[in-house]
């Protein structure tokens, strides 16, 4: 696995004089656009996955900020009235939110808005929360293959806002129950809501609205959901909350947060999760930490289910077989390209609440990770089903 990391950061191009990057994605010339998907959020579940086989101690050693986090350089207030604090948003041209694969195309006129929020992205050690804008080039062209490859799943219903935020840096992942790290993700979470309270004031107050993320971006969005969202009349206007990569308790979560569970495919105000596995499933490097803390209404969440939504069904019960799914975006094994293919794809909530994709899950190269985790692909194995899945909910709650 570190080997895996090391061979990601030598590889990271620089983002200056590649004005043909667009016409490169556009025709799906993607081995950067998938190892670097695939190397980050790899890089943040693997911290937990390392930490618990061996300690960590290495990876703990050079990745946890080398200064307290009142030692660490104060990134400036975020503003976000001012249109250089937003990735996208109408009237700021993005060819990362607007990237689609062949076949597909952003649609001329959009129904709803999107509130999409980014994973980690940020790898260096020097602090505890990124600047908005880092000058490191590599995080910068990170946090715009993510708004390619998860917030293009959107843009065929809604314009997308992708706001920039002081996310915690990698390193707090491994220091997940110290206060210092307990600090940089409480920063996080206030860029997060201060840029939805803009983002809120922008908009006709009927227009409706869907919440994307994934990882850190989905934390932040449970968290909004029920610290400002849930009971408010806000939430009667959320057609649906994407928010895989990151487990929701039934009994310790759920409940704060406003909605239920997408449970058919024409539902609104619901809300969908789930973290994909093959078989042999093994959650417990996961689960491990998780079962240490307390949910939002203040019980544990040791052995409680995790919200399984099937995006193959829709959230409708039951498994989906191969035929099930209409475009998962593949890479051949040089990772030199890839293309939306359909069909080779099954998926079934099994056990307390992981997405089982089968004991002959697709091989999707070295960046699944132990035990059969596919958490790096949760977007990329269900693309075309979650866009489709979009535009049915968004049909429903307009003919509402």
């Amino acid at each position: 696995m570190l080997r895996a990391y090391r061979s990601f950061t030598r590889t990271v191009p620089p983002v200056k004089g590649r004005a043909s990057l667009w016409e490169m994605y556009r025709h799906m010339a993607a081995r950067r656009f998938l190892t670097v998907f695939a190397g980050l959020i790899v890089l943040a579940l693997a911290a937990v996955i390392i930490w618990a086989a061996f300690g960590g101690e290495i990876l703990k050693r050079y990745m946890t900020p080398s200064v307290t986090f009142a030692e660490s350089p104060a990134p400036p207030p975020t503003l976000y009235d001012r249109p250089d604090a937003w990735i996208a948003r109408p009237g700021i041209p993005s060819t990362d939110a607007n990237w689609t694969p062949d076949g597909y195309r952003v649609a001329p006129e959009t129904a709803v808005s999107i509130f999409y929020v980014h994973p980690t992205t940020y790898l260096k050690s020097d602090r505890w929360n990124a600047p908005l804008d880092p000058d490191d080039e590599g995080a910068l062209y990170r946090r715009g293959i993510f708004t390619r490859s998860q917030a293009s799943v959107f843009n065929g219903v809604g314009d997308i806002w992708a706001p920039k935020y002081r996310q915690a840096a990698f390193g707090a992942f491994l220091s997940f129950a110290e206060p210092d790290a307990a600090k940089s993700f409480a920063l996080a979470y206030r860029d997060v809501e201060t840029s939805f309270d803009s983002f809120l004031a922008s908009l006709p107050e009927d227009r409706p609205i869907i919440l994307a993320g994934h990882s850190q971006g989905s934390l932040h969005l449970v968290s909004l959901l029920a610290r400002r969202i849930a009971g408010t009349a806000v939430a009667d206007r959320i057609v649906a909350a994407y928010l895989p990569g990151w487990p929701i308790s039934v009994t310790a979560d759920l409940p704060k947060l406003g909605l239920a569970p997408c449970t058919s495919p024409a539902q609104t105000r619901c809300l969908l999760a789930w973290q994909s596995f093959a078989e042999p499933a093994d959650m417990e490097l996961v689960l491990e930490a998780f079962d240490l803390t307390k949910g939002f209404d203040g019980t544990g969440r040791a052995g409680t289910d995790l919200v399984c939504t099937n995006p193959q069904t829709g959230g409708a019960p039951g498994p989906s077989p191969a035929e099930g799914n209409i475009g998962a975006l593949v890479p051949d094994e040089s990772l030199e390209d890839a293309v939306l293919q359909a069909g080779l794809v099954q998926a079934e909530c099994r056990g307390r609440g992981y997405l089982s994709l089968g004991e002959n899950a697709l091989s999707m190269g070295q960046y699944v990770l132990p035990g059969n985790n596919y958490h790096v692909y949760d977007y990329a194995l269900f693309w075309a089903n979650l866009r489709a899945d979009a535009e049915r909910r968004t049909s429903a709650f307009l003919a509402r």
